[in-house]
């Protein structure tokens, strides 16, 4: 592999395959990480905006398989990703720029719920999606469904596709039982919940490999079924009427 060298950077040429992650996109975050101040930022501003141009390409590629096996509202890759800098207005850590790359796709329609996220780190790479801080409402319809019947959502929980890419469902949990379920109840593990989040982690070879959008896309398309049922729950009473 070739490979380019100056004085403050190495960049890692020729990728095999289209919108392969390079390792020069984990070796700038790991500098990032060293020289997180904007002087550093300001002289290697160009090298950013090279690395961040292959992320784009990852997204956009990304993007196109979803919208496979989906409806997706988000215009473009490049509108995906999210801003380098951080708000640092209520920080006690005043460094002002993230060390990873993410982005997010959100499902188009209002009876489309839940929503795609990806994040790349060295050491820290994951596919996620879910639902991350539901309104009260959204929470009450949720857990009321549960209650009154688990199975539909157990059976998500428990396929094969689930389990291979996801294990199990994670998320914050209340320690005790929530206000109006006894705590007795046979899905209260469920019912502690108040996030609902699916987390599929990949190494930093299977980042750097030729198939990681593919991989990706497969782990959101698991996730539709879990979605599936989020959206009717939300969007529809107890006789299927819409909500909306």
């Amino acid at each position: 592999m070739k490979r380019l060298v100056n004085k403050d950077y190495f960049w890692t040429m020729s990728k095999q395959h289209p919108a392969q992650i390079t390792p020069s996109s984990f070796y700038f975050l790991e500098t990032l990480k060293k020289n997180n101040n904007r002087e550093w930022f300001a002289k290697n501003k160009e090298l950013f905006l090279k690395e961040q141009a292959v992320i784009e390409e990852f997204a956009e590629a990304l993007l196109r398989e979803l919208n496979r096996h989906d409806v997706i509202e988000t215009a473009s890759g490049k509108k995906s990703l999210y801003r380098v800098y951080r708000d640092i207005r209520f920080s006690a850590d005043k460094t002002p720029y993230k060390t990873h790359w993410s982005g997010s796709f959100r499902r188009a329609t209002k009876f489309r719920r839940g929503g795609y996220y990806f994040h790349i780190e060295p050491g820290n790479n994951f596919i996620g999606g879910g639902f991350w801080n539901p309104n009260p409402a959204d929470l009450k319809s949720i857990r009321d469904d549960i209650a009154f019947d688990s199975r539909p959502l157990r059976a998500i929980l428990s396929d094969t596709n689930f389990i291979s890419s996801f294990q199990t469902l994670q998320g914050e949990k209340i320690k005790t039982a929530p206000k109006g379920f006894p705590a007795d109840h046979e899905a209260i593990e469920l019912l502690r919940h108040k996030q609902f989040l699916l987390i599929r982690r990949f190494t930093d070879d299977e980042v750097l490999g030729p198939d990681l959008v593919q991989k990706a896309s497969d782990g959101f398309k698991h996730m539709r079924p879990f979605f599936d049922y989020m959206s009717e729950v939300l969007s529809t009473d107890v006789n299927g009427s819409t909500l909306l």
